[in-house]
């Protein structure tokens, strides 16, 4: 029987603070194998990336000034380094980003759709930021020549501008939608860790797809996407079903990998078909229907079209009851991992993002992958 991991959770702003949950993987291959996978970072130590972990909470100590302030720090760094002339052409980002910058007030109209614009984020500021990290950065297959040639610090804030850049994106999100929707909010815990070893994706992992689509759960747990690109339904949705040409192909990649890192989806279950799911089940119909028109098989588990299962976690023993209201009230004070248990292997995370020294030590700890990636 595969083991069950055990997650302590804690208060930032109280560090003696603590809860726990337990996630019970699926009997699968893939969850057996992400296990080990997750068994092996923690014997390692790998340090799990705090600066993008919770997602769509509308409260969190990390709100939209913060994350500015530090979007902010980010590009100074990388402004500072390209007056060095290490790079083969300058590169500045002129854009200063502020609460009001990225997002419309809420002496805007706030409604359920986008011709209301209070408290939405401004799509055209976000679209341009990470433009600024895809050419910085470049993709797994074929780093830049900037990110090559930066130093430790400026490569750190080239991968900050996508982290922040989708915090802020979800933290917008969460907060249009406790204003509006307040049933849809959907809050997610992204669980990735520096420098984790990828493996290739065999076959029977990609099964899921199949089984599971789209669906996602309450206290579901799914593979997280290892690798930079978009997929067909993020070109789907965000580029407005365009066809499926050799230039638009290109920026997307189907998954590759696997490793032991984690999604968990703290939102009410979004599954097709659903009572409470027509938007979904209606978007998806239409995803579904352009995906033919540009021969592509929506049944082709090659495509990795949805997500992949991995366990769930036990809601009722880990928080008392399976109402995802008093689940969230719980989780909000305390949105930072402190440790992780697979059986007798364990580690703790005692560092937290609210350290005066966690930057610094985030990048002590990735300098032999920035060494790498500059020999590539």
């Amino acid at each position: 029987m595969t083991q069950s991991i055990k997650v302590v959770l804690r208060n930032p702003l109280d560090k003696n603070d603590l809860v726990d949950y337990t996630i019970v993987p699926n009997d699968t291959i893939l969850a057996q194998d992400w296990v080990e996978a997750l068994k092996a970072l923690l014997v390692r130590g790998n340090l799990v990336e705090k600066n993008f972990c919770f997602m769509g909470f509308p409260h969190t100590a990390r709100n939209l000034s913060y994350l500015c302030k530090e979007l902010n720090d980010a590009v100074y760094k990388i402004n500072l380094f390209n007056r060095k002339g290490i790079w083969p052409t300058p590169y500045v980002i002129e854009e200063y980003f502020t609460p009001d910058t990225v997002r419309f007030g809420d002496e805007y109209p706030i409604g359920w759709n986008e011709s209301n614009l209070g408290l939405s984020i401004k799509h055209s500021v976000m679209n341009t930021l990470h433009n600024h990290f895809e050419r910085l950065q470049g993709t797994v297959w074929g780093l830049s020549d900037y990110y090559k040639l930066a130093d430790y610090e400026t490569k750190y804030a080239i991968r900050q501008l996508n982290n922040i850049c989708h915090e802020m994106e979800n933290l917008c999100l969460s907060q249009r939608k406790q204003a509006t929707t307040p049933q849809f909010i959907r809050p997610s815990q992204i669980t990735t860790f520096l420098q984790a070893q990828r493996y290739d994706l065999k076959e029977e992992h990609r099964q899921g797809f199949a089984t599971n689509g789209y669906d996602r759960v309450f206290g579901g747990v799914y593979m997280h996407w290892t690798q930079i690109g978009k997929t067909l339904f993020e070109v789907y949705r965000d580029e407005h079903a365009p066809e499926l040409t050799d230039t638009v192909c290109e920026s997307i990649t189907e998954l590759q990998y696997y490793s032991g890192e984690f999604d968990v989806e703290w939102g009410r279950d979004t599954v097709y078909g659903g009572k409470d799911c027509h938007w979904h089940t209606q978007e998806l119909d239409g995803f579904y229907e352009w995906l033919a028109k540009n021969n592509r098989d929506r049944t082709d588990p090659t495509l990795s079209l949805g997500y992949l299962p991995l366990g769930q976690i036990d809601l009722d023993g880990s928080f008392g009851n399976n109402y995802p209201e008093n689940v969230w009230a719980i989780l909000k004070d305390h949105l930072d991992i402190y440790r992780i248990e697979v059986g007798d292997v364990g580690q703790t995370y005692d560092s937290c993002w609210s350290d005066s020294d966690y930057k610094q030590l985030q990048i002590n700890m990735m300098k032999p992958g920035y060494d790498y990636s500059s020999r590539r």
